[in-house]
């Protein structure tokens, strides 16, 4: 079986200088891969900066005989963003593969959660998502060639007390996913995404102790491999991934039922009597636009 390789690609690692983005960052680079560092080297809530972060990296990928450079660029302005392309395509001369990965946390129960702590994580989580891909998709485009993987969470996913502002900022990673699909598969791109759980600078505080070895990052980053490698060949999925456990999630549509024929009036009694049906999620079925969707719902009215 031969080596997973990267040698020729260039890629950007958003909120590389520590944690999930360090790990892919190093591997990538143990693969071949030239690697873009990029760190505000800010605290788990976004304050502060420093270089150090993103240096450390590069220093370490340098040392061990690969190629990156820093770039300390925030990820939350289009200008950020521009600039993050601009350093893979000025230093290396392309950009292949791009991780968004930079995040912060700012948890608080939904009634105490102030405008500031809602506004600061999404934008870091899905502003920050599309200041970076926008102009990288650009460059991406003209080659034809690409891959993207977002970093959601089980958060977002299935919920978690006290981080109304994280996990909405992690399913709006969802549903921007949705749309690149469709718009950049002809362009020889694939967009995925994963929902890592591990223990890291930003996650220290939600997970026991104990666990700390059992949810380490570096069991993350093969998923993340496969992903940005030539070889996949799948698009718009999202991947549950954690200690050694990789699952495909999906957003998906059951059966149900149908009641009339779409021009009968439908009372509030009948829902409440076929509730089961409606509420089953036997024979689901994924859909992969809204244009299937209503393909669905038209083939079920036709039968």
């Amino acid at each position: 079986m031969s080596d997973i390789r990267f040698d020729g690609k260039v890629a950007v690692i958003t909120g590389a200088g520590a944690g999930l983005g360090r790990i892919h960052a190093l591997e990538l680079a143990r693969r071949g891969a030239m690697v873009v560092v990029n760190d505000l080297g800010s605290a788990v809530d976004g304050t502060g900066q420093t270089q150090k972060a993103a240096d450390s990296v590069v220093e370490e990928i340098i040392k061990g005989g690969g190629k990156a450079v820093s770039n300390y660029d925030s990820v939350s302005t289009v200008k950020g963003g521009e600039n993050i392309t601009a350093c893979a395509l000025d230093t290396f001369g392309s950009l292949d593969i791009l991780v968004n990965n930079a995040g912060i946390v700012r948890d608080h129960s939904f009634t105490k959660m102030t405008e500031d702590e809602w506004d600061a994580v999404l934008t870091v989580h899905l502003k920050g998502a599309y200041c970076v891909t926008r102009p990288a998709l650009a460059a991406m485009k003209e080659r034809n060639y690409g891959r993207i993987i977002f970093t959601s969470s089980g958060v977002g996913l299935y919920g978690n007390f006290g981080q109304a502002n994280y996990a909405s900022a992690k399913m709006g990673l969802i549903g921007l996913m949705n749309v690149l699909k469709l718009e950049t598969a002809k362009n020889n791109i694939r967009v995925n995404t994963i929902a890592p759980n591990a223990v890291t600078r930003m996650t220290s505080s939600i997970f026991p102790p104990n666990l700390a070895e059992l949810l380490k990052p570096e069991y993350i980053t093969p998923l993340l491999l496969y992903l940005a490698s030539d070889e996949n060949n799948d698009n718009g999925m999202i991947f549950n991934c954690f200690s050694g456990y990789y699952s495909r999630t999906a957003i998906v549509c059951s059966k149900g039922i149908l009641l009339g024929d779409g021009k009968t009036d439908i009372s509030p009694e009948e829902i409440r009597s076929h509730w089961n049906e409606i509420t089953s999620l036997e024979e689901p079925k994924t859909i992969g636009s809204i244009v299937e969707s209503f393909g669905y719902i038209a083939s079920l009215l036709n039968k």
